[in-house]
C-alpha cells in the first residue's frame, strides 16, 4: 500500500478536491467546460465540439378531466410517440432536453398536463415560452366535452372531479373550464368528445397523428344540424339554411346529402355553387393565414337544420375540392341519422 493510499480518507478527499480546484481557469469570454465520464461537455449538457443534437417534435395534451386525455395519450404512444403523463409543466423543457440527447431514440414527445397544481399556467407559460425560445416545434391538443357527457362520466365512475373539493361535479367542471379558458383558445387542436366513443376519440387522433409526414394544414369538414347545437370544436361555421329545405320535397326528405339526387337537388338551387366556389377561396387565403400562423389544424363546420341534406351534400363538395388542392381533409357527418 502506497503512502497516498495510507492515508486518512478524508484527507485524502481534500487532497483530490485541492487537485480539482487547481485546473486553470478559463480565459475571459470563453464558455467553461465540464467533464462527464470522461467525455467533455458544454455548459448546455451536448458534447463539445459534437454534433447538434436533434430537437423532439413535441404534443401537449391537455384538456377537461374525463374527456379523454389517457385515451388519446395511450393512442399517441401505440403510434410510437414517447408518453408522459401528468409531467408538471416546468419540467417540459427538461424533459424534451433529455429527448435531444437520447441520439434520436426520442424523436417524438407527448406530454398529458392537467390543472391539479395551483401554479399550473405561470409554469405553463414559461415552460412554453422556454421552448419557443429553444425553437422547439410544440402543439397543443385540448380535449373539450359537455358538462353533461364529463357529469355522466364522472357519476359512471363514482370518482369526484379534481377541482369540485366540498362542491358538486359541475362546481368542479366549471372551475377547470374558467382556468383552462386560455389555454383552450392557445390550442392547435381541439376536440370535442361529448358524443365520440373510446374508439372513436383513437381514430381521430389516428387520422391526426399516424402519417409519416407531417402535412402543411390538415382539415376536419364536419356537417351538423343547427337544432342539435354547434360543434364546440369547431374554428369555421358555415349556415346552409339559406337554401331551400330537401325536408320539403317528399321523394327526397328520406334520403341523406349523401344521395345524388338531394345533392344535385341541393347545388341546383341560386347561390350553391356560387357559395362553393367563394367559400373554398376564402379557405384558402385562411389555410394561408394558419400556415403562417404556426396552426396546423382547422375544423369547418357546415351546419343546415338537421344535419341531413343541406350541410351533408355541401361538407361532401366542399372536402373534395380541399383534397384536390392538397389540403389533408377528414370528412365527418355528425347528426346524419339522428333522426
Amino acid at each position: 500500500m502506497t503512502e497516498h493510499e495510507a492515508q486518512p480518507t478524508a484527507k485524502r478527499d481534500r487532497a483530490h478536491n485541492q487537485a480539482g480546484q487547481d485546473q486553470p481557469e478559463p480565459a475571459a469570454g470563453e464558455e467553461p467546460e465540464a467533464q462527464e465520464n470522461g467525455e467533455q461537455v458544454s455548459t448546455d449538457g451536448t458534447p463539445a465540439g459534437g454534433p447538434e443534437a436533434a430537437i423532439p417534435e413535441l404534443v401537449i395534451i391537455s384538456g377537461m378531466s374525463g374527456a379523454g386525455r389517457s385515451t388519446a395519450a395511450k393512442c399517441l404512444e401505440d403510434l410510437g410517440w414517447f408518453v408522459v403523463d401528468n409531467l408538471p409543466p416546468a419540467l417540459i423543457p427538461t424533459m424534451v432536453e433529455l429527448g435531444a440527447r437520447s441520439q434520436g431514440n426520442v424523436a417524438r414527445i407527448a406530454v398529458v398536463v392537467d390543472v391539479r397544481g395551483r401554479r399550473f399556467f405561470d409554469n405553463l407559460r414559461e415552460s412554453l415560452a422556454d421552448l419557443d425560445t429553444r425553437g422547439v416545434t410544440r402543439r397543443i391538443v385540448f380535449l373539450e366535452s359537455s358538462d353533461e357527457a364529463l357529469v355522466r362520466r364522472f357519476e359512471s365512475v363514482r370518482r369526484p372531479h379534481p377541482l369540485q373539493g366540498d362542491g358538486r361535479i359541475v362546481d368542479g367542471i366549471a372551475a377547470e373550464r374558467e382556468l383552462l379558458r386560455e389555454l383552450r383558445g392557445d390550442a392547435d387542436l381541439v376536440i370535442d368528445t361529448s358524443s365520440l366513443n373510446v374508439h372513436e376519440l383513437r381514430a381521430k387522433m389516428d387520422a391526426q397523428f399516424a402519417g409519416e409526414e407531417e402535412p402543411e394544414l390538415r382539415a376536419t369538414v364536419m356537417s351538423f344540424g343547427f337544432k342539435y347545437g354547434l360543434p364546440v370544436d369547431a374554428d369555421l361555421v358555415a349556415d346552409m339554411r339559406f337554401l331551400p329545405n330537401p325536408h320539403w320535397v317528399p321523394e327526397l326528405r328520406p334520403f341523406t346529402g349523401l344521395n345524388e339526387e338531394v345533392s344535385a337537388y341541393v347545388f341546383n338551387q341560386p347561390g350553391a355553387k356560387e357559395f362553393l366556389d367563394r367559400y373554398a377561396e376564402l379557405l384558402r387565403l385562411i389555410a394561408a393565414g394558419y400556415r403562417r400562423e404556426g396552426k396546423r389544424y382547422v375544423t369547418i363546420a357546415i351546419g343546415c337544420t338537421g344535419g341531413k341534406h343541406r350541410s351533408v351534400a355541401m361538407s361532401e363538395k366542399l372536402a373534395a375540392r380541399l383534397a384536390a388542392e392538397g389540403v389533408e381533409t377528414v370528412l365527418v357527418h355528425r347528426d346524419m341519422g339522428r333522426e
